[in-house]
C-alpha cells in the first residue's frame, strides 16, 4: 500500500501542469489529421494574440509560416510589453487581456493561451520589439533555457516560432489545407488585415459576403444579402439543398459547433420570414437550404472548452460593478432585433427577392408535409417491431443521471460504431469501451440516397432507424455522438456500404460532415508474423516493410471482413489511439458533384478513381466496379 504522507503533495510549478494535463487546455491531441487536433489548436492561439492586436488598431499584416521545420508567427503589432516577456508566455493567469480598456473584444482572456502552446512545445521562442529596443526568451519543453535584450531596428511587434513536442503529440503533421482554411477565415472577418500564409497573401475587400461567395458549392437562389451593423455582421441566401450551412464566428473565432449566437441567428431568420410574409410558416421551412454566415464581437465571451468551438456566453457582456453582476442584452434579443430591422427593411426594398424566398419555403414545406406521415408511419412500426434495440447497442454514456454533468472529455469520447453484418458488429460489442461507445448494425447495404427520391427515403426502416439512434430527427443539435464512426470491412462491399452511408450524410446531413463528426475506421488489412514478432500493416507499404525486418519465417494473413479478426486482436483497433479518417469536405467543393462522382452513373473515370485509390494491387484484377 502506497503512504499518504506530506510526501505526495506535489506544487506543479510553471506550465508544467499543462504537459500533464494537456486535455484541459487544448482538448484533444491527435495527430493533425483532424482539423480540431491540437497542433492546430497551438498554432490559433499564437494568431489569436495578433488577430487582437489588430482589432485594437495596431498592424495591418501577420506572416505565417508553417513547414517541417515548426511554426512561425509575426505580427506588427505593440509587441509585449519588454519587461514582461518572459511571464507573458510562462506564467499562468498572466496576461494583458484581463483589462477591458487593452483588449475589448478578444479571443482568449483567461492568460493561458500562449502557455499551453510555450508548455506542449518541444522548442518555443518569443521576440517583442517595442520602439527601438527588443527582449527575448528561448524555452525547451516549457522551462525557460535562455534570455536578452539588445537595441533592434526592426519594426514593433512580436514574432513567435515553436515546434509542437512529438512526447505529448506523437507524430504528427499538418495539413495544410486546414491551416489555409484557418488562415482564410481570418482574412474574410478583419477587413484590411493581410495574412501571408508561406509566401501566400490572404485579403478580404467584403469581409463575410466573401467567404459565402467563395465557398458556395451551388448557385443560390438569390444574390446573398450582406447586412452589418455595430458588433454584428451577417450573410444569408437560400439554395436547393437539404439542411442549413452557416459558418459562425465570434471576436474572430470560427465557432465550428455553433452556441448561443448561431442558435439565435437561426431562430431570428425564421421569425423575420414569418412575421414579413405574415404567415405562419415553420422554423424548418424558412431555413431549409439556408447558406450564410454569422459574426458578433463580445466582451469576455465564454466556450464550452478551451478549444473555444461553441459559445455558451448568454449576454453581450457582463461585468462585476460595486459587487454586482451587471450585464448587457442577451445575445439571442441582440441578433433577434438586428435580424427582424434588417431583414425585413431589406427585403421591403429588394422586392423581387420576397416571391424568391417565398417560393423556397412553400416548396419545403410542401415536400416536408408530404413525407412526414411517411416518416411517422415506418418510426411506429419500427417500435412496435422493437427492431430498435436489435440494432443499436448503446453505451452507459447516455444512461447517466441527468443530473450528473458530463465533462468536455466524455462529450469528446462518445461515439458509435455503424458496421454491417453479425460478424463484425459482434466482434466490435464485445470489444468496445460500453461507457463511451455504441454500435449500430446495418443489414446489408442501405438505400441510395442519391438516386432515390426523399419519399424513398422516409420509407426506409433501416436509415430511419440509425436518424433515431444518432439523435437528430428534429435538430442537429441534439446530435448523441461526437463522433459517427463508419465501420465496414476492407473490401468491395464495405467500400460500396461506406459511401452509400456517406452519401445519405451529404445529402440529408452535410453540416455532420461540415462539423467534423463523421469518420472512416482503419482497420488493418494485414497481419505479418513471425514466432517472435506480430505487426499489422493498414496498407501494402506497410506490408513489404514488415515482412522485410521480420525477415524470416513470416506467415501473412489478409483481413477481408472485420469478423475475421478475433476479438483480442480487434480491442487493439478502436482503443483511445483507434486510426480514424476524418471526412472532410471543404467548402469549395459541392457535395452534389461528389455524390454523383461516386454514386452515380458507372463512368470510366471513376473506374480508374477507385482502381487507383482503393484497393490493393493484387485486389484489382478482383475488383467488380
Amino acid at each position: 500500500m502506497t503512504n499518504y504522507d506530506d510526501s505526495q503533495i506535489k506544487t506543479l510549478e510553471g506550465v508544467e501542469h499543462i504537459r500533464r494535463r494537456p486535455g484541459m487546455y487544448i482538448g484533444r491531441l491527435g495527430n493533425g489529421n483532424n482539423p480540431s487536433d491540437g497542433i492546430y489548436v497551438l498554432l490559433k492561439e499564437i494568431v489569436d494574440n495578433s488577430i487582437d492586436e489588430f482589432a485594437m488598431g495596431f498592424g495591418k499584416q501577420i506572416v505565417i509560416t508553417v513547414d517541417e521545420e515548426g511554426v512561425s508567427v509575426r505580427d506588427y503589432g505593440r509587441g509585449i510589453p519588454l519587461g514582461s516577456v518572459i511571464k507573458a508566455v510562462s506564467v499562468l493567469n498572466t496576461g494583458g487581456k484581463f483589462d477591458d480598456a487593452v483588449f475589448k473584444k478578444s479571443v482568449g482572456l483567461n492568460g493561458v493561451g500562449t502557455k499551453a502552446v510555450n508548455a506542449l512545445s518541444l522548442d518555443f521562442y518569443v521576440c517583442s520589439h517595442r520602439d527601438g529596443e527588443c527582449s527575448w526568451a528561448r524555452f525547451h519543453q516549457g522551462q525557460l533555457v535562455d534570455s536578452g535584450s539588445s537595441d533592434t531596428r526592426e519594426k514593433n511587434g512580436t514574432l513567435v516560432k515553436f515546434v509542437p513536442d512529438e512526447e505529448i503529440f506523437g507524430k504528427y503533421s499538418y495539413n495544410m489545407d486546414f491551416v489555409e482554411t484557418l488562415v482564410k477565415n481570418y482574412s474574410y472577418l478583419k477587413r484590411g488585415l493581410t495574412l501571408t500564409l508561406n509566401g501566400t497573401a490572404y485579403k478580404s475587400e467584403n469581409g463575410l459576403l466573401d467567404l459565402v461567395r467563395e465557398n458556395l458549392s451551388e448557385e443560390p437562389l438569390y444574390p446573398p444579402i450582406h447586412l452589418e451593423g455595430e458588433d454584428i455582421e451577417i450573410v444569408l441566401s437560400h439554395c436547393n439543398s437539404y439542411g442549413e450551412n452557416i459558418s459562425s464566428f465570434v471576436n474572430g473565432q470560427n465557432t465550428r459547433d455553433g452556441g448561443t449566437h448561431l442558435a439565435a441567428y437561426r431562430e431570428a431568420i425564421a421569425k423575420t420570414l414569418k412575421e414579413f410574409y405574415k404567415k405562419n410558416y415553420s422554423p424548418e421551412d424558412c431555413r431549409m437550404g439556408v447558406v450564410g454566415a454569422i459574426s458578433i464581437q463580445i466582451q469576455e465571451p465564454q466556450f464550452e472548452a478551451q478549444t473555444k468551438i461553441k459559445l455558451s456566453s448568454t449576454y453581450m457582456w457582463e461585468k462585476q460593478t460595486k459587487g454586482e453582476l451587471q450585464h448587457g442584452p442577451t445575445i439571442r434579443a441582440f441578433v433577434n432585433d438586428f435580424v427582424s430591422r434588417n431583414l425585413d427593411d431589406y427585403l421591403t426594398v429588394h422586392k423581387e427577392l420576397a416571391p424568391v424566398i417565398e417560393e423556397k419555403i412553400k416548396a419545403s414545406q410542401a415536400e416536408r408535409e408530404e413525407i412526414s406521415g411517411i416518416q411517422k408511419k415506418t418510426r411506429e412500426r419500427n417500435k412496435k417491431a422493437n427492431v430498435y434495440n436489435q440494432k443499436l447497442r448503446d453505451c452507459r454514456y447516455h444512461f447517466n443521471d441527468k443530473r450528473t454533468e458530463k465533462t468536455q472529455d466524455d462529450i469528446e469520447r462518445s461515439s458509435i460504431f455503424i458496421t454491417e453484418g453479425d460478424s463484425a458488429s459482434g466482434t466490435i460489442t464485445k470489444v468496445r469501451n460500453a461507457n463511451f461507445q455504441a454500435v449500430f448494425s446495418l443489414r446489408g447495404k442501405p438505400l441510395n440516397s442519391f438516386k432515390e427520391s426523399y419519399k424513398k427515403y422516409a420509407e426506409n426502416e433501416e436509415l430511419q432507424l440509425l436518424v433515431s439512434a444518432l439523435g437528430v430527427e428534429d435538430e442537429i443539435e441534439n446530435l448523441r455522438y461526437n463522433n459517427i464512426i463508419i465501420a465496414t470491412d476492407a473490401d468491395n462491399d464495405g467500400m460500396h456500404i461506406r459511401m452509400l452511408v456517406l452519401t445519405f450524410f451529404m445529402k440529408y446531413y452535410p453540416d455532420l460532415i461540415r462539423r467534423g463528426h463523421v469518420y472512416v475506421l482503419q482497420t488493418p488489412l494485414f497481419r505479418v508474423r513471425n514466432r517472435k514478432d506480430n505487426r499489422y500493416c493498414y496498407s501494402e507499404e506497410e506490408k513489404r516493410k514488415a515482412v522485410s525486418e521480420l525477415k524470416t519465417g513470416v506467415e501473412i494473413t489478409r483481413f477481408k471482413g472485420l469478423g475475421e479478426i478475433s476479438p483480442p486482436e480487434f480491442v487493439e483497433f478502436i482503443g483511445e489511439d483507434m486510426r480514424l479518417d476524418i471526412i472532410k469536405i471543404s467548402d469549395e467543393e459541392s457535395m452534389s458533384d461528389i455524390m454523383a462522382f461516386y454514386m452515380g452513373d458507372n463512368t470510366m473515370e471513376r473506374q480508374n478513381f477507385i482502381r487507383k485509390n482503393l484497393r490493393s494491387e493484387r485486389e484489382l484484377e478482383d475488383v467488380d466496379i
